[in-house]
């Protein structure tokens, strides 16, 4: 191989740097490529929600403004177990404040046979309780209490005349003893018949609102925050709610109550009658005049049906698996309403008291006979309804 000459070499020297200068000139020229970095862009997440619905509002409202009207009551009752040892034995219920002397409207089964009754108030002070009055025919009783004016929170009473099932309602109460719980719900029927151990309440609420054991004489409220009902009792097959749930109606207390307050019970007509419902069929085989109505079996003496001159039977047969007094007249109507049963008497008379006056019509026999009669009182009405 020959070897390079120098001048070759310094051409090739320069012909490299020429080369290397040029694309050197190019790449600085070249437009940069543009490098994109990812980013993360954290989703929209919505701040705390604050705005409340109009309905959620009145919930609030009316359970901050009335809550501390409705009362814990804790009733105690001396029992002997089997070695004839006294027991306490405690039942709790609800109460409602009525007014600022401390009175308390309750059920009369909450403080049924109690030895001791104690009433909790909204800042868990207890005071003892006494009880004023009691109307076991209307579950009804009232309390009183010595507490300061300060600690009371009277809930308004409203009317229950105008109430339609639909109507939004509001349970205040203490169910299993957990103070002060609200439900809501709706009325769901109006002008039920709730049977007690002492009679028939009339025109009872029903409504939706969650009712266990502990609202009993809890407060039922309308939208407005007036008390509507008294909660009294619930149909369930468990015994927890079932979404069935009675009140007696405030138009009740209004009647009631006043009576309450001053008698110590409620002033009613003593009617004094025993018979039972007349059928087309008894009225058939007794050979009557009428077909339906109330066969009077007997009358009470001193009664408003005994001052009336209405009469009981005088002799007794039995008709194939039941004896009847019969001879007696039949009444069919009282205050321009029907009579078929006892029933009758009781719903008709709940809302008459002693001194007034009723009409009256029954049949003696053929006679019909149509009277206005004055209604008398007993001195036992709390045992003697009619």
């Amino acid at each position: 191989m020959k070897p390079m000459r120098r001048r070759d070499f310094w051409k090739i020297v320069l012909a490299s740097s020429l080369i290397s200068a040029g694309l050197t000139a190019v790449l600085l020229r070249w437009p940069a490529v543009s490098t994109s970095r990812a980013e993360f862009t954290p989703p929209v997440t919505a701040g705390p929600k604050t705005a409340l619905t109009a309905d959620e509002q009145i919930n609030i409202e009316i359970y901050e403004r009335l809550s501390q009207g409705v009362v814990n009551v804790t009733s105690t009752t001396l029992e002997l177990n089997f070695w004839f040892n006294v027991i306490p034995q405690q039942g709790v219920g609800s109460g409602v404040v009525i007014d600022n002397e401390g009175r308390i409207v309750t059920n009369f089964h909450v403080i049924k046979n109690a030895d001791r009754l104690q009433v909790t108030l909204f800042d868990n002070s207890t005071y003892e309780a006494k009880i004023l009055g009691q109307d076991p025919f209307n579950d009804l009783a009232v309390l009183q209490i010595d507490s300061p004016a300060e600690k009371l929170y009277p809930i308004e009473l409203g009317s229950s005349d105008n109430l339609k099932v639909g109507q939004k309602v509001l349970a205040i109460g203490n169910p299993f003893g957990l103070e002060r719980t609200l439900t809501t719900g709706i009325i769901s029927s109006l002008a039920r018949s709730l049977k007690t151990d002492y009679g028939v309440v009339e025109n009872v609420i029903q409504s939706d609102a969650a009712i266990n054991p502990g609202n009993s004489g809890g407060a039922l409220l309308n939208t407005s925050g007036e008390l509507i009902g008294i909660n009294t009792a619930i149909y369930s097959r468990t015994g927890e709610s079932a979404g069935i749930g009675f009140a007696v109606p405030v138009n009740i207390l209004n009647r009631v109550v006043p009576d309450l307050v001053e008698h110590g019970r409620v002033l009613r007509p003593w009617f004094g009658v025993h018979g039972r419902a007349l059928s087309p069929r008894l009225a058939q085989v007794l050979k009557l005049s009428v077909e339906r109505g109330f066969l009077v079996e007997q009358v009470e003496r001193g009664s408003t049906a005994a001052r009336a001159g209405i009469r009981g039977g005088n002799r007794r047969v039995l008709l194939r698996n039941f004896s009847v007094i019969i001879g007696g007249d039949v009444l069919v109507e009282l205050d321009g309403e029907a009579v078929d049963s006892k029933e009758d008497i009781v719903r008709i008379l709940e809302s008459k008291r002693p001194g007034g006056s009723i009409s009256a019509i029954w049949y003696r026999e053929a006679n019909k006979i149509k009277k206005e009669i004055e209604m008398v009182g007993h001195k036992l009405a709390e045992t003697m309804r009619f």
